[in-house]
């Protein structure tokens, strides 16, 4: 990289916060991949020493509702307000989002506040008057995802595994998805922004994977709230999803990495879907091409248990994943709990393996 693209890049950069942490959990994540949340407080507390405080009290963005218009701007400023009433009282400055909704929302109101002063005044009043609270503005906000990327190369030092084929030394092949929440409503808070997005890619280059390029590959996972939120429209969720996993099948992807739980249940979920209503799969042999969340991808080269990951959860069926990076796991334990006893077993699927 020669000094004219050094200083083109250097405009992309955002500032991430080393440490002290106010965790904000995604609703809708703990739904999906539950395991996900606990992976990166493991990973930032237990692997890098991180202080991450969180608060029984915090509660949604209430995004699904504000993008569904059903929540007012007003309701989501006050909503933020109180969020960051309780990172005051904890006495810390730094916001980890969970969720890309949730990031785009955080972003949207402090730019409001930014430019529209009289904005933020009022959600002071509204806030105080509702419940007695006051808050400061937080001085760095971050996507968990950003802060995994910044400290990526210190989890790699850490890796009992990488990102390759254990028979062959090969990298493997990883296609990855930027939430449009995180990349497309406010680029500059995003790392690399909407037109060189480097979390994911980082990521996957620091732990020996080799990321793949395709068509598609900026392309909407097709979750879109009012699109699937109305049963009439989930034709063209589906439809979205489709054409990026068409996209992508060329390349021949070992997994699908996404940054946010909405984009990875939906390229998850639809994969099972399609192959209902086609009768046609996207990896090898009638399997489906596993989607990770990026705790899960750093879990795995840091030697969690697959299960404790929350792999299960998935639609598609991760074993193929695990052997070709030779990583052990007992089938028997897949849908046990923590003392071992089997819950329910889903029903296999038709056409999908």
């Amino acid at each position: 990289m020669n000094d004219i693209e050094k200083n083109v890049w250097r405009k992309y950069q955002k500032n991430i916060a080393d440490d002290n942490y106010f965790f904000v959990r995604s609703c809708i994540r703990q739904n999906f991949f539950p395991a996900s949340e606990q992976a990166f407080l493991k990973i930032m507390r237990n692997v890098l020493g991180k202080n991450v405080i969180e608060d029984p009290k915090h509660t949604t963005c209430a995004g699904i509702g504000y993008h569904s218009d059903v929540v007012t701007f007003d309701t989501l400023q006050t909503i933020m307000g109180r969020h960051f009433s309780l990172m005051t009282e904890a006495g810390i400055k730094n916001v980890a989002i969970s969720c890309v909704t949730s990031f785009g929302l955080y972003s949207e109101v402090l730019e409001t506040w930014k430019h529209f002063p009289k904005e933020l005044e009022k959600t002071r009043d509204y806030l105080y008057k509702a419940t007695g609270r006051t808050f400061e503005i937080p001085e760095n906000i971050a996507h968990c995802s950003d802060i995994i990327y910044k400290f990526r190369n210190e989890i790699a030092q850490k890796a009992t595994r990488k990102l390759v084929n254990a028979e062959t030394g090969e990298p493997l092949s990883i296609v990855d998805h930027i939430g449009c929440h995180y990349s497309k409503i406010f680029p500059e808070y995003g790392e690399g922004g909407a037109e060189f997005p480097q979390v994911l890619t980082g990521m996957v280059s620091a732990w020996g994977g080799n990321s793949v390029d395709y068509p598609e590959r900026r392309h909407c996972c097709g979750f879109g709230f009012r699109q699937y939120l109305v049963q009439a429209n989930r034709g063209y969720s589906v439809s979205n999803t489709y054409k990026k996993l068409v996209s992508m099948e060329p390349y021949k992807p070992d997994f699908i990495v996404s940054n946010c739980p909405g984009c990875t249940m939906f390229m998850d979920k639809w994969q099972y879907t399609i192959s209902e209503m086609e009768h046609k799969t996207f990896g090898d042999g009638n399997q489906g091409v596993p989607v990770l969340t990026y705790e899960e991808m750093a879990g795995l080269i840091l030697g969690y248990n697959p299960w404790d990951l929350g792999l299960q959860m998935h639609q598609v069926s991760v074993e193929p994943l695990l052997k070709k990076m030779g990583i052990p796991y007992d089938e028997s334990l897949k849908f046990a709990d923590k003392n071992g006893h089997k819950s329910s077993v889903p029903f296999q699927p038709s056409y999908i393996l």
